[in-house]
């Protein structure tokens, strides 16, 4: 659609420059005359082509709005440019009047670029469902007779097992009928740790496999996978979403009337009065054109562009027009936790040493054992041991501990940083009278093992990003209310919530249930935005009245989203209802001056006030015309001075 308004209105700008050049007002304005036999059909001719290519998109629309019965904006357009048209064609070939060809071409150039700036910002969310199905790979490794065939992933069968090597993506929703493992689900739960699985565990086709490889037995296909469900609950959020009526759209609605009765009712007055046919039409055809909506046509758009190109101009990205008009109307923001308040990165918060070791003894054996791992836990151990300025030793014979941590060689002793559960395992002892005293419940804790001995532990926790607490306040300050909405624990959420200072806190809620809290919600009456980054925040993007990504989140997420904050700041969603409602003063203003302009210049044209003297003329007219649409943009322009207080600022 874009594509198509760009094509037609570069090919009737083309088109529009000589019938300017042979128009008599334009020459008078620039103090030169020139004409040639035939120039009144050349004219003509131009103006043809300019009302069948440009203005064809607009009467199409027209007979739809009209056998709808719905007359808007475009109603309004084909009225104004088959008038002018018709009319002007009509005194080019012998009847009395005044061609309106500029004023017909013009017109048809402006609202050509009004549909295309509209057209351009209006981007679909189709591409949503694409990616989710990138995240399956193309090809798995299935095992059969104790071998390994690569088949297309639409070729697997139930039953059939397949082996998933470490930093692969898991093709299959199965079971793990062979080796442990942790996975990387935070695509899909929102879970931040990387999960620990072993045999009879289910696992979801398009999570990341860990340190180990698995055999994985096939058990849903098509439909029934976790990732089919969330492509249709994603599409089914979108189908549901309601459309805002365009303010334009119902105002052409109003003026379509208007002109149709004023036109009418100069016809029908001029003619009473006695009036000659070819002043009465002049009349008539004078209100139609000077009705049609130059500013009306670009009130909106220009607006839009303006603000878009604003937001953008302040990693504010707009995907989707009618969601950000009702941005303005917000009173609830739901954000995802993790990767959003928080960095999904780990840090260390805690030390605790046990015996006589040190702080620094514990860390900088663990940080030389987990130095090459890509691991969360274990980056968030290194960056401590580097934050500090130890010096920790290379390691060797460096192994994981599938499911439960990692091993290497210090010094010729083993050290091993593992989870509780392995110690468990293991029948190793630790201090749990140093624990004790440190609420553990929202922490990740990592155990440092000296051979065979626990000799410290580690606690990590997801970090909250530094601008979160400013987003918060401003949010409140605003009069929204703030939920926070997170697969993880109810004590890692509360937490979380803690120190933000929030106490609407939804935990522990699965990926297919963070929809249903945005649509309980909307059905308590409240406007409703979700702010996430992951796979699993896309069926609830969608369903929110208002879907903002976190640009550094998964592309799922951006692309089922209605606006992006590029630069990954949650006070951008501040700035974001900021522009929303500065946008929507704009428009207003935009529409009430495009309502003033016909107010006063439709009787005018009409002739109220001929019978002293003041009778518009058809140039005076077309001239009003152009100057609204000059105050509609300059005013459109001015949104752009205004302080709009995001990240950038």
């Amino acid at each position: 659609m874009a594509h198509d308004f760009r094509r037609r209105f570069l090919a009737s700008v083309l088109l529009t420059v000589p019938i300017l050049a042979f128009a008599p007002i334009v020459q008078d304005l620039i103090g030169l005359r020139w004409t040639f036999s035939g120039i009144a059909y050349a004219r003509f001719a131009l103006a043809s082509l300019i009302y069948v290519y440009g203005g064809g998109p607009f009467v199409r629309h027209a007979l739809g709005e009209i056998r709808r019965r719905e007359p808007g904006m475009m109603t309004l357009i084909a009225l104004a440019i088959t008038v002018a048209y018709v009319y002007s064609g009509a005194v080019t070939f012998g009847v009395p009047g005044t061609v309106f060809f500029w004023e017909l071409a013009t017109l048809i150039d402006i609202m050509l670029l009004g549909h295309w700036i509209e057209a351009r910002s209006v981007l679909g969310a189709s591409g949503a469902l694409e990616e989710l199905v990138k995240l399956l790979p193309a090809e798995a490794h299935r095992r059969v007779d104790g071998d390994t065939e690569d088949i297309p992933v639409r070729e697997l069968r139930p039953s059939d097992r397949v082996l998933v090597r470490p930093g692969e993506r898991i093709p299959v929703d199965g079971v793990i009928v062979n080796g442990r493992t942790s996975i990387d689900e935070s695509m899909v739960t929102g879970e931040s740790v990387p999960v620990e699985r072993g045999p009879d565990d289910e696992v979801i086709g398009g999570t990341v496999n860990g340190d180990s490889a698995i055999t994985v037995e096939m058990r849903k296909t098509g439909n029934e996978t976790y990732l089919s469900q969330v492509v249709e609950m994603v599409r089914q959020a979108q189908a549901a979403r309601s459309r805002t009526q365009d303010f334009a759209d119902r105002a052409a609605m109003w003026l379509t009337i208007i002109a149709l009765v004023a036109g009418a009712a100069t016809l029908a007055s001029w003619l009473a009065v006695g009036r000659d046919w070819a002043f009465t039409v002049e009349r008539m055809v004078t209100v139609m054109v000077i009705t049609c909506p130059h500013a009306l046509g670009l009130a909106i758009p220009l607006v839009v562009a303006v603000s878009t190109s604003l937001g953008a101009n302040r990693g504010l990205l707009i995907r989707d027009r009618s969601a950000f008009e009702r941005a303005r109307e917000l009173d609830t923001i739901v954000f995802d936790k993790t990767g959003t308040l928080t960095e999904g990165r780990f840090s260390v918060r805690e030390v605790v040493p046990f015996g006589d070791r040190s702080r620094g003894e514990v860390v900088a054996l663990a940080a030389a054992v987990e130095r090459g791992s890509e691991h969360p836990i274990a980056r968030g151990i290194v960056e401590r041991a580097e934050d500090d300025g130890l010096d920790f030793p290379e390691a060797s014979n460096i192994e994981a501990i599938p499911g439960r941590g990692v091993r290497g060689t210090v010094y010729g002793r083993t050290i091993e940083v593992a989870a509780r559960g392995y110690l468990r395992e293991r029948g190793f002892s630790y201090d749990e009278n140093a624990l004790a005293s440190l609420d553990t419940s929202a922490a990740t804790t990592a155990f440092v093992v000296d051979e065979g001995t626990a000799i410290g532990a580690i606690l990590l926790a997801d970090r909250i990003r530094p601008e979160s607490r400013a987003a918060i306040e401003r949010l409140q300050e605003a009069g929204v209310d703030i939920h926070l909405l997170t697969g993880d624990s109810e004590p890692v959420a509360r937490s979380v919530a803690g120190q933000l200072g929030l106490d609407r806190v939804h935990a522990e809620v699965r990926p297919e249930r963070k929809a249903d809290v945005i649509r309980d919600l909307q059905s308590k009456g409240r406007r409703v935005a979700m702010v996430g980054d992951g796979v699993n925040d896309a069926p609830a993007l969608a369903q929110a009245d208002v879907g903002i990504a976190i640009g550094a989140g998964t592309d799922v997420a951006v692309e089922s989203a209605h606006i992006v904050l590029v630069r990954s700041d949650p006070r951008d969603v501040a700035g974001i209802l900021d522009l929303a409602r500065r946008t929507r003063r704009k428009m207003i203003q935009n529409l009430w001056w495009a309502a003033g302009y016909n107010i006063v210049a439709i009787p005018l044209a009409a002739g109220a006030l001929a019978a002293w003297g003041i009778l518009l003329s058809p140039a005076v007219g077309a001239a009003l015309m152009s100057a609204s649409t000059v105050i509609v943009a300059l005013n459109a322009r001015l949104l752009s001075r205004v302080g709009v207080r995001t990240s950038a600022g």
